[in-house]
């Protein structure tokens, strides 16, 4: 009787969400990444959402991504209300949201982002939505936004002081972890090095432009793209930091800290 109990109770125990996250650092759009996603989100069935605030040209940009998540097989891809949300937009996106399969952000300014998601029930849903299990995605801007302290752009690249880099609040999808985009070919090498020395307990992340990084169950990490990912970390939270590059198809653990063979 007991063992049958036992059975009944691990039969009824509700599955775990994964979470599933794409950061693209900019540039062209892996288009193994841009698939993967689309299977994440349910392939041919899919609803992909497309969310472009933090562009300048929205409906460019929406676009481009349409055309990207087409090329990839995505069922269905639909574009967010652009910002500023009224009162009627608002409740369209938040319909959008509850229905889709998948969200994703263009890039621009991700200051824009973070503006909209001033909105603490508008931000609490898209957070609840990640840890469902929905993927969500994001490119340059849309990948910076990931981060939560979340880099605004201004920073002195001269010099190692997280003091001279400006933070604000962000989506803060993935704990303790700070992502930099654009990051060999824009030379942003001192902006994450001194905001990590500033956050020890953080591991920064910077990634190229045409390259990716698919993360899932906010732990296995995979590079996708052409050139290559920094991370800079320190496992005991203070100095002396490591660092690891890894090219397409490096894998590294973000709870152990340490590049998968």
């Amino acid at each position: 009787m007991k063992r049958l109990l036992l059975v009944l109770v691990l039969f009824t125990i509700p599955a775990v969400a994964q979470q599933r996250l794409l950061v693209i650092g900019g540039g062209e759009r892996p288009p193994e990444a841009m698939k993967k996603f689309v299977e994440w989100s349910g392939g041919s069935k899919s609803r992909i959402l497309v969310v472009t605030w933090a562009s300048g040209v929205p409906d460019e940009s929406y676009a481009s991504l349409e055309k990207g998540f087409q090329s990839a097989n995505a069922g269905f891809v639909e574009h967010a209300p652009v910002a500023p949300l009224g009162a009627e937009k608002r409740a369209k996106f938040i319909e959008q949201l509850n229905s889709s399969s998948g969200v994703f952000f263009s890039g621009g300014d991700q200051n824009r982002i973070m503006d909209v998601l001033s909105d603490e029930t508008l931000l609490q849903m898209i957070r609840s939505k990640y840890n469902s299990g929905t993927p969500v995605g994001g490119t340059s801007a849309g990948a910076a936004v990931m981060s939560d302290p979340m880099m605004t752009g201004e920073a002195d690249l001269k010099i190692l002081d997280g003091s001279k880099v400006g933070v604000r609040k962000g989506l803060g999808l993935l704990p303790n972890v700070i992502f930099d985009q654009h990051f060999l070919v824009r030379q942003r090498h001192n902006r994450l090095f001194g905001l990590i020395i500033a956050h020890s307990r953080m591991t920064g992340i910077g990634i190229d432009e045409d390259t990716s990084v698919m993360i899932e169950d906010n732990r296995r990490l995979t590079v996708v793209g052409s050139t290559q990912v920094m991370f800079v970390y320190s496992k005991k939270g203070t100095q002396p930091f490591s660092l690891s590059f890894l090219n397409a198809g490096g894998k590294f653990d973000l709870r152990k800290l340490k590049v998968v063979k």
